[in-house]
């Protein structure tokens, strides 16, 4: 029952089930609700999610002196891997990539099998994280699957395709024959997913383990995608106009995180705040390229609303040349050519309504179907960018939600 379709949530948790997830079984509503307070009406509501930013600020303190990025992501506190009595937690590495691998300690076998890339704006977060180890290591005890979490490099000492590297070598390893006979995982039940960041490496290896074929058996590997970030040539989408202040992922903060990953000059951010560096003029842009991301097509009016698109004529020379990671689909999945979409097996993708993200994922979960690959999709009316990550862990409430 994997059909298309698109569901909209009005609460992110409790009520809101399934939260994220595949229906072939692989993925399970694993966060919390995080916000029970009425979402906020427009941009302007965003005090509400004041908290949680002053939240981020003081966690990302040193990271934000260095990068400039205070309030993007939760930095949680790394955490040594400890296993219970229902999951054996062990640090690994695959593919030469450092891993955290979630094996549950009953059910019966053969397993399923999640890849999962954390969030961070390819440079801040890890697989080890308080937050991260919690959402692993619930998936592989509710859903018996093995869960490897990878810690790819980050930014800014490792600049694209760094980070892309490394996530396909460790699937490349964890798709292996051996790797997953040695887990016990069923080669038809696997999935590739991630959050934010992660969610755009989970798209990128999606596309190359379905086009190159790098399955030693089994199925193709579908992806589950969290709000995830799939383009850098156009910050005047609906959502990046409405969301362009709310907490917790600002407009700026997202054009800093593309520049340190592509390895790209901290001056061209007023260039992409403009859309200076899509200009039409721009030779390394083809008109093929802008139609994969003209949001005037497809989005739906509800999301379009009264916002128009941004397309300057002119701008400025060669920026496409300078940052070719721009227009590179391993970089940018939702600039995908139509045959490569079309290979994917089926797909899910979550968006929430206050994030300048929201867009990407509508727009990637339409050009799916368009391609006519089965998606399924969640919007979460009142979500914000890294919900996932603020979950009570602590608190007895959170732990019982999260076993429903």
């Amino acid at each position: 029952d994997f059909q298309n379709k698109t569901r909209v949530a009005s609460g992110v948790g409790t009520n809101a089930a399934p939260g994220f997830y595949l229906e072939i079984g692989v993925i399970h509503p694993c966060f919390v609700d995080p916000w029970r307070s009425h979402r906020p009406p427009g941009p302007g509501g965003g005090w509400r999610l004041l908290p949680h930013d002053r939240q981020v600020s003081a966690q990302v303190h040193t990271a934000a002196m260095r990068l400039r990025l205070a309030g993007a992501v939760l930095l949680s506190a790394v955490i040594e891997a400890r296993s219970s009595a229902a999951v054996h937690v062990a640090d690994s590495t695959l593919g030469g990539v450092p891993t955290r691998v979630f094996e549950p300690s009953g059910g019966s076998r053969p397993k399923r099998g999640v890849i999962y890339f954390h969030g961070g704006g390819w440079a801040l977060g890890s697989g080890r994280m308080r937050s991260y180890d919690l959402l692993c290591r619930k998936m592989a005890e509710d859903l018996d699957a093995v869960v490897m979490s990878v810690d790819y490099r980050l930014a800014p000492e490792a600049v694209f395709p760094d980070q892309y590297h490394d996530a396909l070598a460790a699937s490349r390893a964890f798709l292996s024959a051996q790797v997953l006979q040695r887990y016990g995982v069923d080669p038809q039940r696997l999935c590739v997913s991630g959050d934010s960041a992660g969610g755009n490496l989970a798209a990128a290896v999606a596309q190359e383990v379905q086009n190159k074929h790098i399955r030693d058996l089994g199925s193709l590997c579908p992806p589950a995608l969290i709000y995830p970030v799939l383009q850098a040539l156009d910050f005047h989408t609906p959502s990046y106009q409405q969301n362009q202040a709310v907490p917790i992922l600002y407009r700026p903060v997202m054009a800093r995180f593309w520049l340190q990953y592509l390895g790209a000059d901290s001056s061209l951010e007023p260039l992409l705040l403009a859309n200076n560096h899509s200009s039409l003029d721009q030779p390394g842009i083809s008109a093929e390229a802008r139609s994969r991301l003209d949001w005037t097509g497809l989005l739906p009016a509800e999301r379009r609303k009264h916002f128009r698109p941004l397309v300057r004529e002119t701008g400025s020379a060669g920026v496409v040349g300078r940052v070719p990671g721009l227009t590179d689909v391993r970089a940018a999945p939702l600039l995908a050519e139509r045959g490569v979409l079309g290979r994917t097996p089926k797909a899910y993708v979550m968006t929430c309504e206050f994030d300048v993200l929201r867009d990407d994922g509508l727009m990637y979960g339409r050009r799916l179907q368009d391609a006519g690959v089965p998606v399924t999709s969640d919007h979460y009316e009142d979500g914000f960018h890294g919900c996932m990550v603020f979950q009570k862990v602590g608190e007895p409430a959170a732990a019982e939600e999260l076993r429903h």
